[in-house]
């Protein structure tokens, strides 16, 4: 695949998922903590389309420069750290069992150790792990936004690996 079209698609990726990014911070959220995470289904395209470097790449780069563009200090430690152990599990599940977990599945444990990494991050902040007790409303939230996103990403790698400028960009 020619790298100057790899790269176009990959940064037309990344401000996509910026975008989706930029808009979903300014949606109140009703608990603290619990977030759609629709960027995230820029990510989970990126490591069936491209692969896991790109995947984690655009999780980066949404997450630092939505920060910049958006977001305070905290925001970007949880976040980062949240996107990164849930790309880790991501691609670890993509790559063993694509051909017997469904996507929305692999979303759903992805959106779980989003919020283990976040709340991880936040015990070191607060220096008390007692915060795990906030844990289990946010596997509720993990469950059906996982399963959201996932259902979003199907649709979404579905229908871009129909276009015909996108078919070479499918793993092979």
């Amino acid at each position: 695949m020619n790298k100057t079209k790899r790269m176009v698609f990959l940064s037309f990726l990344v401000s996509i998922a910026l975008v989706i990014y930029i808009i979903e911070a300014q949606i109140p959220v009703l608990f603290p903590g619990i977030k759609f995470g629709l960027a995230n289904m820029i990510s989970l395209a990126a490591l069936i389309l491209l692969g896991w470097k790109e995947a984690l790449l655009i999780m980066i780069l949404r997450t630092t420069l939505g920060s910049i563009f958006g977001g305070t200090m905290p925001s970007f430690m949880f976040s980062l750290a949240g996107g990164f152990l849930s790309n880790i599990v991501m691609i670890i599940l993509y790559k063993n069992f694509k051909n017997s977990m469904s996507i929305w599945t692999i979303s759903i444990c992805g959106a779980v150790f989003h919020n283990i990494g976040q709340l991880f991050v936040a015990s070191i902040i607060v220096q008390n792990f007692s915060i795990y007790v906030y844990l289990p409303v946010l596997l509720v939230s993990a469950v059906l936004t996982g399963y959201f996103i996932g259902l979003c990403t199907k649709f979404l790698t579905t229908h871009l690996t129909k276009i015909s400028i996108f078919k070479e960009f499918q793993q092979q």
